[in-house]
């Protein structure tokens, strides 16, 4: 299995038996994210390095409006998109096996955690893994602390509450807070 097959099968919501050819070819993946990530928290870098490392992690260029504050952590990182004017604050996970797609100017608060993966409710099928992607539209703010869970779409303009776990989809120009996050109000358009 190469690397794009990997991803391949992930995109198309194959489900990730424990123990099998495609879980072991993530634990691979995963290292290779460990080692950049561990190069990128470990110390100072300007940001046209971070930019660097970043492009490293997900095996595809980032602009050079691309902002982030590390420390950054995924277990993966090679399926995550990024658009133009995206910053990521520091202390952000994300586990992008299932895909992350982050539109152009696009804000992420300290903390957040992006997952997109589901283990098996089953308990004789615990490690199994169900991926499904995440999706954030343009002119997103995601507030520090926020979870963002497998299979959401955030719409343009959305606002995500600090604090805030999105386990449903979020329409464009809202505000959603709360636990699990609802919608409490609308924004005027300004996309």
């Amino acid at each position: 299995m190469d690397l794009n097959e990997f991803l391949s099968r992930l995109n198309n919501g194959e489900t990730v038996e424990g123990g099998s050819p495609l879980h072991l070819f993530m634990h691979k993946v995963s290292q290779e994210a460990l080692k950049i990530t561990a190069e990128l928290n470990g110390a100072y870098h300007k940001p046209e390095e971070v930019r660097r490392l970043f492009s490293k992690l997900t095996g595809k260029p980032v602009d050079e409006s691309f902002g982030l504050f590390p420390p950054f952590y995924s277990d993966c990182g090679k399926n995550i998109t990024v658009g133009k004017n995206v910053f990521i604050n520091s202390g952000c996970r994300f586990q992008d096996q299932g895909g992350i797609t982050i539109g152009d100017g696009v804000l992420i608060g300290h903390n957040v955690v992006l997952a997109t993966l589901n283990h098996d409710f089953s308990p004789e099928k615990r490690s199994t893994m169900h991926p499904a992607p995440i999706i954030i539209g343009k002119n997103v703010w995601i507030g520090a602390n926020a979870t963002v869970v497998p299979g959401v779409k955030i719409g343009n303009g959305a606002v995500i509450a600090a604090g805030a776990v999105v386990t449903k989809d979020i329409p464009e120009n809202s505000v959603a807070a709360g636990v699990p996050a609802k919608v409490i109000k609308y924004l005027e358009e300004e996309i």
